[in-house]
């Protein structure tokens, strides 16, 4: 992307500030207006894909419309050409997007700076955003903490990404034509993991997994693939927010349970009702539970909760109908007629009674005495204390990546704490390991302390980050581990092309601290004109030639200065120009002296005409 600076003639990209799975996010110059933006490209060899560039296309058609300010504005959109191969241009989308100065959720979460009131606060302008939406009839479809920023200055939230965000009217197509359901699996509501039409409820269920990850810093259910975790969403129900984090009142459970319903009637249906539940749970009011007995009848909630369910109960009706028994006469057996047509009892013998009696009383000792024991068993088992539960062993974590090492000690039962720590073994964002070490044995649900490698403590500055772009010369920076400032400072020069870094601040070679301030001493393509006036001309010409200009000479009489001095310059002294530009200056030259013409003889007319003399006779 170096080498395409400049975008629509208007849009001057700057550093990478993101990179996502299918587009890179750059931040820019919107040259016509002078403002900040960012702009979201479609990696290049994505660009081929129809399927990449429709659902590229679609986020900026779904926000275009849309003017809120908890939602990230769309300015501009359009294509630019790369080469694909021999003959062949790709044509690559591009957005033009509001520039938000902040961190999102995600990053939030990992650093441990949410309480429950932050918490609640971020949640209800994601809910304030969704309102909006909903009612232009746009579905986000994939709510979660990194699609959510937080801006820096004033704390207010701002919803972006709506890269798979589809109109109400088209939300039934919840899956891909390779059939995969989109989304973020921890996050999916039970109708997406199932495939089923998505509407304004079902960003809601996600706006729920949302909090309670805010309020719990994990998600409701974790899971060894996406696919494990999908089936939770459909079957499982999730831990209160407060069997994790004791700060959550059960007022804030109460909304979490309503939120997390599986069924979409059970939930709220609207994200203003969600936020008025939200607002009255932080003064204490909880939502009122769902009763017990309520189940539903209709038969298109019996698909959402269990479809099996709904064909075996229609099934079963099927084959029995009840209007073939009404109206049918019922027999009534006499009083004295004994049933089934068996014959009459004859009288018994003394003997045969005692001998009956006998055997009565046997069975009811007996059963006496079993259900004596089993009360017995019963009671003893009911009163034994259970053994204490096993403990955990910290599972092994080292050099795994952040994400892995989480998901492991969530597997394990066990919740991490993560901090960051500086190593020189260690790749940055890897993991260096727990406290308490692996093999340690702890109870379910202890803290686990997660270290992870922010890099190397010292770093040295590599010789070949001289002669790279910006950009590349950034990533390399960071790649080698600095945390510190990485600012750019313009510099002229009459050789290194605009954009390439010409020096830094630390000098290459020697070795700094990871925190320290990086600066990129970059070309800007221009150089300072010289004062050229009252140079002669070939020491004018060698101090164009040592600033990378060239000459033009325009050669002028002049009999106050001496031949071959310059006497003007077409570019004012000490203004940037262009490398390589010509530059007109006005050398003096000797006047050219006139030649004499020469003076003609005067003529004497003064003088007396002789006369002609006379011949005498």
């Amino acid at each position: 992307m170096s080498s395409q600076r400049i975008l629509n003639a208007r849009y001057e990209l700057g550093e990478l500030i993101g990179r996502g799975g299918m587009a890179d996010v750059y931040r820019g110059t919107d040259t016509l207006l002078g403002r900040t933006i960012a702009v979201k490209v479609l990696r290049a060899d994505l660009a081929r894909d129809p399927q990449f560039q429709a659902r590229f296309k679609r986020e900026a058609q779904a926000v275009a419309a849309l003017n809120h300010p908890s939602i990230v504005a769309i300015f501009d959109t359009g294509e630019y050409s790369v080469p694909g191969g021999p003959g062949e241009d790709v044509r690559v989308p591009y957005i033009v997007m509001e520039y938000v100065a902040g961190r999102t959720l995600r990053d939030m979460i990992k650093a441990n700076e949410l309480d429950v009131e932050s918490s609640i606060g971020f949640t209800l302008g994601v809910l304030s955003a969704l309102e909006y939406s909903h009612r232009a009839g746009i579905v986000h479809r994939d709510i979660k903490p990194a699609n959510v920023m937080v801006c820096a200055d004033t704390g207010d939230v701002k919803v972006m990404d709506f890269g798979i965000a589809r109109a109400m009217a088209d939300s039934a197509a919840t899956m891909t034509q390779t059939q995969a359901v989109v989304g973020t699996a921890q996050y999916l509501s039970p109708e997406q993991a199932r495939g089923e039409t998505v509407d304004a409820r079902s960003d809601l269920y996600s706006a729920g997994c949302l909090l309670y990850e805010l309020l719990t810093s994990r998600p409701p259910f974790v899971g060894d693939s996406p696919v494990s975790v999908a089936y939770q969403h459909v079957r499982e129900i999730p831990d209160m927010p407060s069997a994790h984090n004791p700060d959550v009142s059960e007022a804030l459970d109460s909304v979490l349970a309503k939120a997390l319903q599986k069924s979409r009637t059970d939930r709220f249906q609207d994200a203003a009702s969600f936020r008025r539940a939200l607002r009255a749970a932080s003064n204490g009011i909880p939502v009122p539970a769902l009763p017990s007995s309520e189940a539903p009848t209709d038969p298109n909630d019996l698909v959402e909760e269990d479809p099996a369910t709904q064909l075996l109960s229609t099934t079963a009706v099927g084959f029995l109908d009840v209007d073939q028994f009404k109206d049918q006469p019922v027999d009534h057996p006499q009083d004295d007629a004994l049933p089934l047509g068996l014959p009459t009892e004859r009288e018994r013998t003394a003997g045969q009674k005692t001998r009956r009696r006998t055997w009565i009383a046997t069975l009811v000792i007996f059963t006496l005495i079993v259900l004596a024991g089993g009360g017995f068993w019963l009671y003893s088992l009911m009163n034994l204390q259970p053994p204490p539960p096993a403990k955990i062993p910290v599972p092994v974590v080292a050099n795994m990546s952040e994400s892995q090492a989480i998901q492991e000690l969530y597997s394990a039962k066990l919740v991490p704490k993560t901090v960051r720590e500086a190593s020189d073994s260690v790749a940055k964002d890897m993991t260096i390991g727990t406290a308490p070490t692996a093999g340690s044995l702890l109870d379910q649900d202890a803290e686990v302390i997660l270290k992870i490698s922010s890099g190397p403590s010292s770093v040295t500055i590599p010789a070949n980050i001289v002669g790279r772009t910006e950009p590349d010369a950034r990533d390399a920076l960071r790649k080698l581990g600095i945390t510190g400032d990485v600012s750019t400072v313009r510099t002229h020069s009459a050789t290194v092309p605009v954009g390439v870094v010409i020096n830094t601040a630390p000098a290459p070679g020697g070795p700094i601290a990871a925190s320290s301030k990086v600066e990129l001493q970059v070309s800007s393509g221009k150089v300072l004109m010289p004062q050229l006036i009252g140079l002669p001309q070939t020491e004018a010409e060698a101090t164009l030639k040592t600033n990378g200009l060239v000459m033009a000479v325009v050669e002028q009489e002049n009999s106050e200065v001496a031949p071959g001095t310059v006497t003007a310059q077409s570019e004012t002294f000490n203004t940037e120009v262009d490398q390589g530009k010509t530059v007109t200056v006005t050398v003096a030259k000797a006047p050219v002296t006139p030649t004499p013409t020469p003076t003609p003889t005067p003529t004497n007319t003064d003088k007396p005409t002789p006369k002609p003399t006379e011949t005498k006779k």
